[in-house]
């Protein structure tokens, strides 16, 4: 096998999301109407929790919580 097709396989297989938007990352994982539900319930912490399970950085969670109107 090619080494570097095996460290490139390597590298896509860390992250499943790889390449998707957010809207993408919830809807493949289930987690689409959770996360709706959570913002009408304003329930900060399970936004993150959920966007952590699909695998957004730190720095993408507080953008996406500021577009969402609260403050990070």
């Amino acid at each position: 096998m090619d080494e570097g097709r095996k460290d490139k396989g390597r590298k896509t297989m860390g992250n499943k999301y790889g390449g998707m938007t957010v809207n993408e990352r919830l809807y493949v994982s289930g987690l689409w109407e959770k996360f709706d539900k959570a913002i009408a319930q304003k329930d900060i912490d399970l936004m993150i929790a959920i966007l952590k399970e699909v695998e957004l950085n730190d720095s993408n969670i507080q953008a996406i919580l500021k577009s969402e109107g609260f403050a990070a």
